[in-house]
């Protein structure tokens, strides 16, 4: 049986009479005037213990049970009887102690006072009459020999079901924590309270407690778990074991070296483990640093049961919050208005839908409200087909339908295209969500987008056009001169005597040609601007070069240049637009001109040159004496715009460059050695030659 310090006796009295309201807290008060003469005969008897003058010590506190007896109040006789059994327990008489104190403990249940009659089972553990003595074996870090259970009748039913209706009626997420943490302070007389939940791999503190002024105050957070907010030791037992953890006096326990213990000078501990559906999802921690002892078995039993029924409610108000924030976010991508969202049944009756579906279609909330709004009527004749052999079966078997395009009719029977995609609720159920996107202001845009597209490429046509026509003009201005040199020609051999009508049919003969010549090129001018299809034809390069070259002379020889030809033997053929590859030719070789004109020493020479490039390609080469290329120039000589004339329009190369690539072939240029510069380009071979 424990034992009372004598040290401590003489605040005893005055603890136990101070204190009376609260200890008693269902027992019914005394006036002051009744209780005078016990308090002091009480008093004498601590006095005479105190002063260890036991004899007249026992014949008080008889004295003092009489009058607590003639009082008629059950209670006063309770408290006279605790005291006399502390004194004799003090002094080793535990058979004595334990009759006054089974007095006591009599007298404490007759006036209801049954918190002290659990504090005297805790101090005092011993056999009781017409009870069952409670099991020996403690929880971890529970002294043996001290009860862990409680007498049935002491788990008041009102409290259990007080405890079970609050807890269990609440699913709210923050109320049920608050007042579980409530509860649990109240039912077990704590300090200080942690609710430690489980979240992912980590612990966190969910809620914390704290009573000051006999009111409890609650601090919901979400905070990690540090040693200076609780003994970790007793937890990770806990979180280990899945059992409880009661400890009488942390100090002097096992879990004494825990740093919080150790610093806190914790007395009393409770850790209760919270399981749902045999899963450990958070402990609850209770702490008192002032008394020992105080979680007595029947507040640990009351609070288990607490426990296990909370650790279901927060499963529960945790799935309830899950489900009202995803709710949450789906009724705000609803209301959003983003995308339109229409719910249905397999039948074709939209049940539901968002401002934005109603929008795209044209109805309003009245005609969706009066159940004749039917997908089946918005969707036109053609795609119903596809709908009823397709999309209802593939829902039916996989749940979802991914997006697709397709049109519906709108109110005024006008078609929107739209983006739809679609999901059943239930795997085999006849509901289902809709998605629908839109597409009317896209589709214009696209379409604006293709004739923006194709007009600019028009009129990019017509820019280069001009451009192209400056380049070409050399090539009709040399047509239009080679026609007059002709006609002069000929007439001056008509005028002859006699007329030389040979050579004047020849002169006329030419003058055909150029004429041909000039009319292939204004075509091709008109049908580019047309846009149309290039000419494609099977061709001797080297004669298409020699017309050129014609057309050049006149300019080579007014500008002192020799013009040479080194043209291979046996060409193969070529396929291509004839006036294209022209232009090209005279293109370079009107630049070449140009380029020779500054040159003041040494001999102008053009030479162009034809030959068979391995493996199935012909080399055209067209080589000047000018002052040459600069290495800055070359790596920029075929971009749009870049020209190194004084005034040049910087699109004759690049045209050029265009027109071989049409060709499948390349374009490129050199320096000359040991002057000058090469422009070089390959067309492939017929196949056929």
């Amino acid at each position: 049986m424990a034992t009372h310090d004598d040290g401590e006796q003489c605040n005893d009295l005055e603890a136990l009479w101070g204190n009376r309201e609260r200890g008693f807290s269902q027992a019914r008060g005394v006036a002051d005037g009744r209780d005078e003469r016990l308090r002091i005969a009480l008093s004498a008897a601590e006095l005479a213990s105190v002063e260890h003058r036991d004899l007249d010590a026992m014949h008080l506190y008889e004295d003092a049970i009489r009058v607590a007896g003639e009082s008629g109040f059950c209670d006063n006789e309770a408290i006279a009887n605790e005291l006399a059994g502390r004194f004799y327990a003090a002094r080793g008489f535990e058979k004595t102690a334990r009759t006054y104190l089974r007095d006591a403990r009599q007298g404490y249940l007759r006036s209801g006072a049954h918190d002290k009659v659990r504090q005297l089972d805790e101090l005092y553990p011993c056999p009781r009459e017409n009870e069952p003595v409670p099991g020996s074996a403690g929880t971890i870090g529970t002294p043996i020999g001290t009860p862990i259970g409680a007498p049935i009748e002491h788990l008041d039913l009102a409290t259990v079901i007080k405890v079970s209706q609050a807890v269990s009626g609440e699913i709210v997420l923050d109320k049920l924590l608050d007042t579980l943490m409530r509860m649990a302070m109240a039912q077990a007389g704590a300090e200080r309270g942690m609710l430690i939940l489980a979240r992912g791999n980590a612990q966190r503190i969910a809620a914390e407690a704290a009573t000051s002024d006999d009111r409890v105050s609650v601090h919901l957070c979400d905070e990690a778990v540090a040693e200076t907010l609780l003994p970790q030791a007793v937890l990770h037992c806990v979180l280990r074991t899945g059992e409880s953890v009661v400890l009488d006096d942390a100090t002097q326990s096992s879990f004494a070296a825990d740093p919080y213990v150790k610093e806190q000078q914790v007395r009393s501990i409770l850790c209760l483990p919270l399981v749902a559906h045999a899963t450990l999802i958070g402990a609850l921690y209770l702490e008192n640093s002032l008394v020992s002892g105080v979680f007595a078995p029947s507040h640990v039993a009351i609070l288990k049961l607490l426990a296990s029924q909370a650790a279901i409610a927060l499963e529960n108000a945790s799935l309830y919050r899950d489900l009202a924030e995803r709710e949450a976010k789906i009724r705000r991508l609803v209301d959003a208005n983003i995308v339109g969202i229409a719910i249905w049944d397999l039948d074709g009756l939209i049940l539901e839908a968002n401002d934005a579906f109603l929008r795209i279609v044209g109805y309003d909330r009245d005609d969706l409200q009066s159940g004749r709004l039917r997908w089946t009527d918005l969707t036109p004749t053609g795609w119903l087909g596809r709908h009823r052999r397709g999309w209802v079966p593939e829902l039916k078997i996989t749940g979802t339908f991914p997006p697709y395009e397709k049109e519906y009719f709108r109110k005024d029977g006008t078609r929107v295209p739209m983006l739809v995609a679609a999901a059943m609720f239930e795997q085999n159920g006849t509901q289902g969500v809709g998605f629908v996107l839109d597409l009317s202001e896209r589709k214009r845009a696209e379409a604006e987008l293709r004739k923006a597209q194709t007009e600019l490429a028009h009129a990019n046509r017509i820019t280069v056009l001009g451009q192209l026509t400056a380049s070409i003009s050399h090539e009709i201005k040399q047509s239009i001169s080679a026609i007059s040199f002709n006609a002069s020609t000929g007439l001056r051999w008509l005028a002859h005597d006699p007329p030389n009508i040979g050579e004047a049919t020849h002169t006329l003969e030419c003058i055909v040609r150029c004429t041909r010549r000039a009319g292939e090129v204004i075509k091709r001018i008109h049908g580019f601007v047309k846009m149309a299809p290039s000419c494609s034809e099977i061709l001797q390069l080297n004669e298409a070069i020699r017309e050129v070259i014609m057309l050049t002379c006149s300019e080579a020889d007014t500008n002192g240049i020799s013009v040479r030809m080194q043209l291979a033997d046996e060409l193969p053929l070529i396929q291509g637009d004839r006036v294209q590859l022209q232009q090209v030719m005279l293109n370079l070789s009107i630049n070449a001109i140009d380029a020779m004109r500054a040159v003041d020493v040494g001999p102008r020479e053009l030479t162009i040159s034809t030959a068979l490039r391995e493996p199935d390609a012909v080399l055209v080469t067209v080589r000047d004496s000018g002052p040459g290329l600069s290495p800055e120039h070359v790596e920029h000589l075929f971009e749009p715009f870049y020209t190194t004339k004084a005034s040049g329009m910087g699109m004759g190369l690049t045209i050029c460059r265009s027109i071989i690539e049409a060709h499948d072939g390349q374009l490129w240029a050199s320096a000359n050695v040991p002057r000058g510069a090469i422009f070089q380009f390959t067309v492939p071979v017929h196949q056929d030659a």
